[in-house]
């Protein structure tokens, strides 16, 4: 039995809240919502269920309209539930996000900085029995984050359709790696605004039509990415779990230094610098500690709620 069917009422809620929280990750440069998604307990089974939509046999289904066996087949609850949350995070805090991005930097920043943190030593406790082996997986994970995180957005994107096309499948693709901000990876594009902007138009019916073909065209790349890169990503978890979380957690590790609190003028593009020591100083060192502690809470009581349910199966 598939883990999507044993799900009840109380699960579905509590998978909308993950996509929630996801959805809120993926709006922010630097945050990862894959590392959400591996801390949260979901990791996996998305990748499984994007494999089964995107295997032929699934794609034929839908492509053929056999409706009712792709129903019975494919994990409709589990993905349609997770996007709904997604996509609601998406529309209710791309606004306040970008205000906060804005007005705020240092405290968001601290809070996801608290998140990311305490997401490192959460990845890594998932690991089945530590090696020295896996060292060179951690430190070649962190230096490909930290080097990524480095790179210097594109001052000039080119302005057609195939490049936002583009962005859709390598934003997913940084989306779906836990310690790799697919946001960030829009920002280095070009395009994050844009997308953003889009967003908050059709909500609000500003420049609907440009809008939503921009956000068409982003969502062919996506699906396109996803197709692609979760196959490659589910076989190596199959075939070398150990190493491929202690790599992702290193991706985790480097891309602290995207999610720094204290910028150079207070921008999100500048490079990092000592904070001053000041009452803003302890609000964003609290808020960074109210994220540490509420991932490793959100940890324990997994931990507890999968004992639990395993106690219940057997």
């Amino acid at each position: 039995m598939k883990k999507d069917e044993k799900r009840s009422a109380l699960g579905y809620a509590g998978l909308y809240v993950i996509g929630l929280i996801v959805g809120a990750a993926n709006v922010i440069p630097g945050v990862s919502g894959g590392s959400m998604a591996f801390i949260l307990g979901i990791y996996e089974e998305l990748l499984n269920a994007i494999r089964e939509f995107s295997f032929p046999r699934g794609i034929r289904l839908l492509c053929t309209f056999k409706w009712k066996e792709a129903y019975r087949t494919l994990p409709w609850p589990f993905m349609l539930v997770l996007l709904l949350g997604i996509l609601s995070a998406s529309a209710l805090l791309a606004k306040p996000i970008k205000w906060m991005l804005e007005h705020e930097l240092a405290f968001i920043l601290a809070f996801f900085f608290g998140l990311v943190a305490a997401s490192v030593i959460t990845v890594l406790a998932r690991i089945s029995k530590f090696s020295f082996k896996l060292l060179p997986g951690l430190v070649a994970g962190t230096a490909a984050g930290w080097l990524i995180v480095g790179l210097t957005a594109v001052q000039s994107p080119p302005d057609s359709w195939w490049y936002m096309v583009l962005c859709g499948a390598v934003a997913i693709c940084a989306m779906i790696l836990p310690g790799i901000s697919g946001s960030f990876i829009l920002v280095l594009m070009g395009r994050y605004k844009d997308v953003l902007g889009a967003i908050d138009n059709v909500l609000h019916r500003v420049e609907f039509g440009h809008s939503v073909l921009l956000l068409v065209l982003f969502t062919i790349g996506v699906v396109l990415g996803l197709a692609s890169f979760v196959r490659i990503l589910s076989w190596t978890f199959k075939r070398y779990r150990d190493i491929t979380i202690v790599t992702l957690a290193g991706f985790m590790i480097g891309s602290l230094r995207k999610v720094w609190p204290w910028k150079i003028d207070g921008l999100l593009e500048n490079g990092n610098t000592v904070p001053q020591i000041d009452g803003r100083f302890y609000i964003a060192l609290g808020l960074l500690v109210v994220g540490f502690v509420l991932v490793m809470a959100i940890e324990v009581a997994a931990r507890y709620f999968e004992k639990r349910q395993s106690s219940i199966t057997e």
